[in-house]
């Protein structure tokens, strides 16, 4: 329990406070609206379904606050950036983002849908009530009609059309409602793991209706369709006057009850971030307008493409990100991509690996300008990653997957600068780092990378700073009898390194046990650019491996996040 107290602590802590508001909001105005004497003839009309109908609505209002507010990635680099003084726990709250943000967009699902049918009923039995289906008291609420002494309360002010549609289509609160539910189902709907990953256009194109989802959330609530009894002089009794319809308007003590639509509110959760929504997407829009020149453009082998690219003000960390739109593929598409360059260099590179349309189509493109062919490219970023604190911890294990691997050539690029120009800031004296491919092809453009580092660790004596192991998950016969062949060289068969490439997977719980018996009093950080699968193995290794006493080893895992 203490090892993911260290780990998830305050990430659980967050989560309870947000759970904690939101049932609070959901019993304060179930209750509000259950049991408030202003709405005791509209609860007549209604029943509980009024309370389930205006409970959730709450609930939607605060998360539709908190919705915007994760992918706003300017203004998390900005926290990110000053909280670099505050504990690392901390700033790892910002990688975890996209989940909250997830999160955060299922509860107004399940919010909506609760909302939804609880007015499809109400609807149903203002329509009832407007026919004289129901009791006395309900026709003559629902027959009150808009003059200068009388207001109504049953909003369906017809009672030749007995289709209770006719409400949802013809006023305000009914459109704007229908066109946010249709706008929430693509949008939920389109950002399945399966569309995300197969037909990203379809995802990143539907979830732009979260536009449509927003200018009819502003405008819902101006129809005023809950309405609530006002006070009037003198005052109408409802205790007393329920039971006396005939008298009313006609006795002191009971006069015609007056009502009012309830003031919207769903604008003023909600404008705020929007406008710092909107500040985020001027801000890209600014970006993308400045120029990208290109001084490289290198097809690397397993259909990798780098790109080296220069922008004017151009200022990045370790580990960050940018995303690139190429408009000759799409105005609107945009991709992220970690940076592979260190910030010591004077230009940003990207590996872009080809693993779908778009990526198909700018590789494409970028072999046309081989041909003296131009092409322009937007950039926007560079934005913070949980790789960017690598360099506050003591040892430091990378893990990456693949073309995952790219954060990592960032950070140990940056790290052969700050030994070339001895760097007194450093102060990670212990990297291990983790690479798994499942092709032996796909090492050949970040071991020249390693070679380097291998080399000039070795020239000053700091062969033990940098401890790497590679990978290879799949291979074929022709790669194991190449192996086989020059097995007693000094260097490897697939890569050329001094450090022999293993097979397989690696055996986490002996790799852990291995760095904390190295590491018996330091905290180490565990980066990972990788599926969600691995992270899930090394998030339970570093609790596992962890140490309550804290003046022992102790993990700390972070994942990179798009």
């Amino acid at each position: 329990m203490g090892n993911w107290v260290i780990n998830n602590g305050l990430s659980s802590f967050i989560l309870v406070v947000w759970m904690a508001i939101n049932i609070f909001l959901f019993v304060w105005f179930y209750l509000f609206y259950d049991l408030g004497d202003q709405f005791f003839y509209t609860r007549h009309l209604l029943g509980s379904a009024l309370a389930w109908a205006r409970a959730p609505a709450a609930v939607l209002n605060f998360n539709c606050l908190l919705i915007l507010l994760p992918v706003c990635r300017n203004l998390l680099s900005l926290i990110r950036g000053s909280l670099m003084c505050c504990g690392r726990t901390m700033r790892k709250q910002l990688d975890k983002n996209l989940s909250f943000h997830k999160l955060v967009a299922y509860t107004i699902a399940l919010m909506t849908a609760v909302h939804v049918i609880a007015h499809l009923l109400n609807v149903e039995w203002y329509n009832n009530s407007r026919q004289g289906v129901y009791d006395e008291l309900s026709t003559a609420l629902s027959n009150l009609e808009d003059t200068e002494t009388t207001t109504y309360l049953n909003p369906i002010r017809i009672t030749d059309i007995q289709i209770p549609s006719y409400l949802v289509f013809t006023t305000i609160a009914g459109l704007t409602g229908v066109i946010i539910t249709l706008a929430l189902i693509l949008i939920i709907t389109s950002s399945m793991e399966v569309i995300r990953r197969s037909y990203f256009e379809v995802f990143w194109y539907t979830h732009h209706l979260f536009i449509v989802f927003f200018a009819g959330l502003v405008f819902h609530g101006a129809g005023r369709i809950v309405r609530s009894q006002q006070t009037t002089d003198p005052p109408h009794n409802y205790t007393f006057c329920k039971d006396r319809i005939e008298d009313w308007g006609r006795i002191p003590e009971c006069p015609v009850p007056q009502f009012a639509g309830g003031f919207p509110q769903t604008w003023m959760w909600v404008i705020g971030p929007m406008v710092l929504y909107l500040c985020e997407r001027l801000l890209r829009f600014i970006r993308y307008m400045q120029r990208v020149t290109y001084r490289k453009i290198v097809m690397r082998p397993s259909k990798v493409l780098e790109l080296q690219l220069v922008k004017s003000g151009f200022k990045m960390e370790v580990g960050q990100y940018v995303f690139l739109n190429c408009p000759a593929i799409s105005q609107l598409e945009w991709h992220p991509f970690t940076m592979t360059s260190a910030p010591e260099e004077d230009f940003f590179s990207v590996h872009i690996r080809s693993a779908g349309d778009w990526t198909e189509k700018l590789i494409n493109i970028v072999q046309q300008l081989c041909w003296g062919i131009p092409f322009l490219m937007g950039v926007d970023g560079p934005f913070g990653t949980a790789s960017e604190d690598v360099f506050a911890y003591e040892v430091s294990m990378l893990v990456g997957a693949g073309i995952g691997v790219t954060p990592f050539a960032s950070i140990l690029k940056s790290i052969w600068y700050k030994f070339k120009d001895s760097n007194p800031k450093l102060r990670t004296r212990k990297i291990y780092f983790y690479w798994l491919c499942r092709e032996t092809h796909a090492f050949e453009w970040f071991a020249d990378l390693l070679q380097v580092l291998e080399r000039e660790m070795e020239e000053r004596g700091m062969g033990n700073f940098l401890t790497y192991k590679l990978y290879l998950t799949g291979w074929d016969q022709s790669t194991a009898d190449h192996v086989k062949v020059r097995f007693d060289e000094d260097t490897d068969a697939v890569t050329g390194l001094k450090q022999k490439t293993n097979y397989g997977r690696p055996i986490w719980d002996k790799e852990f046990e291995e760095v904390r018996k190295e590491n018996p009093t330091s905290v180490v950080g565990t980066f990972l650019c990788g599926p969600l699968a691995l992270a899930k193995v090394l998030e339970k290794k570093c609790a596992k491996y962890s140490d309550v006493d804290p003046r022992r080893t102790k993990f700390y895992f972070n994942k990179e996040n798009f």
